[in-house]
């Protein structure tokens, strides 16, 4: 891999939240891994030593003063300029060992997203927090159903990036959703994914930063914006079809009654199945208003990818 390091730039990006423990080990086990990567530590508002034995280790440090680990992101993929990108956990949960395997597709063009999946191996049986294990299995089917894709590991914070996604990433989350974000965004706009079989450790020091419900409904929340957002045709299409279905069910009872005597005794009921049955062709028709705008946005993003590419390559 060294003449990769050569050609390219590779920076290894590590949000960091009070990491005094790990963060020394980490950096040395990365520069070790990567002699020539720049290692890039962003502190999040820490309150302990996190900053300065950073700096101790090698790393460059600079701060994102709005706390979450979505709003770091943002920060370091808008100020670091570099033709690879690793992005990795600051709680030595994640082997410096595999960095070269993850980013080696990225240079060699072969992947514009590398995925360091845990949950291939070692990740249920080191994670002690059943809730958390339910979690992800949770948030992975979910995205491989809608989405119709089979990704392992959505939620892993080990990732390599090509530059083409990091600049033209539009981070929105401001929390740890941002890895949920950052893999319906890569299927949505079809850049190339590619999944690398890593082995986790659970935190040895320090006290997790995740709140298992709080997190968990935020991912949720996220998933369901994302998918009102990137699959809008399909959103209200379920939701117009239950309404439909609900207006059906209160309608047929008082139209088989009017049937039999001529009279319609149910006059709120039947006024309800009309509202539901007209909400219900509202939100089909707002689909596919939506759906129209959706395509007519994905075109000005390929011709925003081609214009990428062209700054990046004059000469093809």
């Amino acid at each position: 891999m060294a003449q990769f390091h050569k050609e390219f730039s590779v920076a290894v990006l590590i949000p960091c939240y009070n990491e005094a423990s790990s963060i020394a080990s980490v950096v040395s086990d990365f520069k070790k891994a990567l002699p020539g990567a720049v290692i890039y530590v962003y502190d999040n508002n820490s309150t302990d030593d996190t900053a300065r034995i950073a700096a101790e280790a090698g790393a460059i440090v600079r701060r994102e003063p709005r706390q979450g680990k979505g709003n770091v992101v943002r920060r370091m993929f808008r100020e670091i300029d570099a033709d690879c990108y690793l992005m990795v956990d600051g709680d030595g949960t994640y082997p410096a060992e595999s960095a070269q395997d993850l980013i080696r597709p990225v240079l060699e063009a072969q992947a514009d997203m590398v995925i360091g999946d845990r949950l291939s191996t070692t990740y249920f049986s080191e994670n002690k927090r059943p809730l958390h294990n339910t979690g992800n299995r949770l948030v992975r089917g979910l995205i491989n159903r809608l989405w119709h894709v089979n990704i392992h590991d959505i939620m892993t914070g080990y990732r390599a990036f090509s530059r083409k996604f990091v600049k033209l990433f539009p981070v929105m989350s401001e929390g740890f959703e941002i890895e949920t974000e950052m893999t319906i965004h890569a299927l949505d706009k079809r850049f190339v994914i590619e999944e690398i079989p890593i082995n986790y450790s659970d935190r040895k020091g320090g006290e997790s930063k995740l709140n298992t419900l709080s997190d968990g409904f935020r991912i949720l929340r996220i998933i369901f914006a994302l998918f009102k957002n990137y699959r809008p045709l399909l959103f209200f299409g379920i939701l117009a079809l239950l309404l439909i279905g609900v207006s059906l069910v209160l309608f047929v009872p008082v139209l088989i009654e009017y049937l039999k005597t001529g009279l319609v005794p149910r006059f709120p009921t039947l006024i309800t199945s009309g509202f539901m049955a007209v909400a219900g062709l509202l939100s089909l028709f707002t689909g596919i208003f939506l759906d129209v705008i959706i395509s007519h946005h994905s075109k000005e993003y390929e011709l925003k990818l081609i214009a990428f590419e062209n700054e990046s390559h004059p000469s093809l």
